[in-house]
């Protein structure tokens, strides 16, 4: 089966079924990349979140010092 013929069945499903399918390939796609940079992953953890706030890891990548540098120059009003 194509790609092209993949997609023409898939917009075939109704709505609700749709949207499972596309939660189901992004949970599959977030899960492949965490093992390809992470040499230790924690999918099972991963998987236990909610689909919502598993599509916001890996947004924002901090290195060590950035994270440490965002807090001690944080100034208040």
């Amino acid at each position: 089966m194509t790609l092209q013929e993949l997609q023409n069945q898939a917009l075939q499903l109704p709505i609700s079924d749709r949207w499972q399918l596309v939660q189901s390939v992004l949970t599959s796609i977030q899960q492949e990349t965490l093992l390809s940079i992470s040499p230790t992953p924690s999918v099972e953890f991963i998987t236990d979140l909610d689909p919502w706030t598993q599509s916001l890891i890996g947004v924002i990548q901090l290195n060590a010092d950035d994270s440490i540098e965002s807090y001690s120059t944080t100034h208040y009003s």
